[in-house]
């Protein structure tokens, strides 16, 4: 199903490199820091905030979000502001959320079971990255497999979006977890009293996209599960299979979708 919130067979090691070529994914060995400053952001005002928080430990695909203290003037010297010291040399991508809100998208996935310390308009923080955890949702193959640090852990039969209502292609990181999640077809222009119309209570749900493309239990779709895709966007996985993902998956850790 897809909603926004109110509250799967080719080999496996194939399909492994075929996901890590497209990624980009390297090793990398030396502590480095990059550092895009030579000026202090004077523009906002004291308070920024760095996400992820002091002590947190995050996915391998996390994003730098820093929330200043008021709305930013200058965005190219709140860019320049942004410091960030971890194992290798992190490119990343920079966007605005809001005025107020800068995000800032590594490249390529942060190294697993290492520290990152970042600092940007004033403030810092020091987080860790834990195991690379890696979902990978075959759309053609009716499957979701998750590695983790390169090792395939669970390979599951999946449904995807039927062709009407397609899961979306891309490289996507878990924006949250959300134990119960209430799917309304209204909230995507789909009235309840339509043939697709429907309004359900799933559980185990791990976000995809704002968008409410989610990973979750789908007990109604096991029949089609490693067989068709007959989602409205979601990946739906059996309640086993999507309680063990909810428990293993952490913010920030990668999901690819891949046709």
């Amino acid at each position: 199903m897809l909603s926004a919130p109110s509250s799967s067979f080719g080999t496996v090691r194939a399909s492994v490199l075929k996901v890590f070529a497209a990624i980009g994914v390297a090793t990398l060995a030396a502590t480095s820091t990059i550092n895009v400053a030579t000026a202090a952001v004077s523009t906002p005002a004291p308070g920024a905030t760095i996400e992820p928080a002091a002590g947190s430990v995050v996915g391998v695909a996390m994003p730098l979000t820093v929330t200043f203290g008021s709305p930013v003037t200058d965005r190219d010297a709140a860019q320049r502001s942004l410091q960030i010291s971890s194992p290798g040399t992190p490119t990343g991508t920079f966007s605005w959320l809001s005025d107020d809100v800068m995000q800032w998208k590594p490249d390529q996935l942060w190294p697993a079971h290492s520290k990152i310390s970042v600092t940007a308009g004033g403030a810092k923080t020091s987080f860790e990255t834990g195991a690379q955890v890696l979902g990978v949702a075959d759309i053609d193959a009716h499957t979701f497999t998750v590695s983790i640090d390169g090792a395939v852990a669970r390979k599951m039969p999946a449904s995807m979006g039927k062709p009407k209502h397609p899961t979306p292609v891309g490289t996507f990181s878990a924006l949250s977890k959300e134990p119960v999640v209430v799917m309304d077809s209204r909230t995507i222009g789909i009235p309840l009293s339509d043939p697709e119309g429907y309004k359900l209570t799933v559980y185990d749900a791990v976000r995809v996209t704002w968008g409410g493309v989610y990973v979750h239990s789908a007990p109604w779709s096991v029949g089609s599960q490693g067989y068709a895709n007959v989602s409205h966007g979601c990946i739906n996985l059996s309640p086993d299979n999507a309680d063990w993902y909810f428990n293993t998956v952490s913010l920030g850790d990668p999901i690819i979708v891949q046709a």
